[in-house]
């Protein structure tokens, strides 16, 4: 999966138009074009320069905008940037048809290695959380911490709530579903998506709830939407009967950067059971529970997570480059 080829990076600012994905103040939108993909990545300007970079990648059915709560929190400290997977937010399907979470990983090496970034610290949440595995497991020069929310890795015994979700990956499935639920409103499916993925679907705002309602009509106005869904839950199950070094857990054996597990405690996608066997998976962890949150605790509770994150530069004597980077804009202003 090591990527051998350096094609170049073609990045241009896409202007916020009327029916285009949300860009939320003081972030920017880039089209980048790799051989077979294109991808568009969410930014936003860093304190200064000379910050390390870090790379966000989101879960199944989300986009870079997983990622604007958590972003602004960590900007004196690190360059961010979130990434829209093939085939999900503004990034259209790859041409190889590739929804696999090799095929997700990838993509994000081809980003890493086609823009120079590397290593980055990166963050994964849910099927992100796989595919950042598989990259820090693979591609160790890539990464320099490791930040998993609710990462989506094999559990032997799958909560009955997170069974609807892996159904999608059953052929047929999806397109079953799209036909029994076509006179649902973008409003209820916001719901139901909220229901499933906040500890507290409370927590959210209306301006919040508007612009996710907003969102879900966008996508589902998508020719490739479900098609994106369903192949993306057949590679997340796929990679869940993959055994031997292809195996997740044997991959996340292999990671060699200091990782920060996130862990919610009524997450009904991915079991909070599963929070000590990846700590002691992950060879130099650290894990950071929220019995309150949910699947998506980077955006219930930002800054519970952007302390966590913190704490794990301090404890890893990474804050050091960050503050470097700090120093050096001082100095230059």
């Amino acid at each position: 999966m090591s990527s051998t080829e350096l094609p170049s990076l073609l990045a241009s600012a896409v202007a916020p138009k009327p029916g285009a994905v949300a860009v939320a103040d003081g972030e920017r939108l880039d089209s980048v074009a790799l051989p077979g993909l294109s991808l568009t990545v969410r930014s936003r300007p860093s304190a200064g320069p000379g910050l390390p970079p870090a790379l966000y990648v989101h879960g199944l059915g989300g986009s870079s905008q997983n990622w604007s709560a958590l972003m602004p929190l960590l900007e004196d400290i690190v360059d961010c940037e979130a990434l829209d997977l093939p085939g999900f937010g503004d990034s259209p399907p790859p041409d190889d048809g590739d929804y696999s979470v090799t095929g997700h990983a990838r993509a994000v090496i081809r980003y890493l290695d086609a823009s120079g970034r590397g290593p980055v610290h990166l963050f994964g949440n849910s099927m992100g959380g796989a595919v950042t595995t598989r990259v820090a497991a693979v591609r160790p020069d890539l990464v320099r911490t490791l930040t998993l929310v609710s990462p989506a890795l094999p559990e032997l015994r799958v909560q009955r709530t997170a069974v609807p979700t892996g159904l999608l990956a059953v052929p047929g499935v999806a397109s079953l579903f799209t036909r029994l639920t076509r006179e649902w409103t973008a409003e209820q499916r916001v719901r139901g998506v909220m229901g499933l993925c906040y500890g507290d679907p409370g927590r959210v705002t209306p301006e919040g709830f508007s612009a996710a309602v907003r969102e879900m009509e966008r996508r589902l106005q998508l020719p490739y939407f479900w098609d994106a869904m369903a192949r993306s839950a057949r590679g997340i199950v796929n990679a869940y009967t993959l055994g031997g070094q292809h195996g997740l857990w044997r991959q996340a054996e292999r990671v060699l950067a200091p990782t920060l597990l996130v862990y919610g405690g009524r997450d009904l996608l991915v079991s909070y059971r599963m929070a000590h066997r990846a700590a002691a998976a992950f060879r130099d962890s650290r894990l950071l529970t929220l019995p309150d949150a949910g699947h998506v605790a980077m955006m219930e509770y930002p800054d519970t997570v952007a302390t966590g994150f913190r704490e794990l530069l301090l404890d890893t004597g990474e804050s050091n480059a960050a503050g470097q980077g700090g120093a050096r804009t001082g100095s230059g202003s």
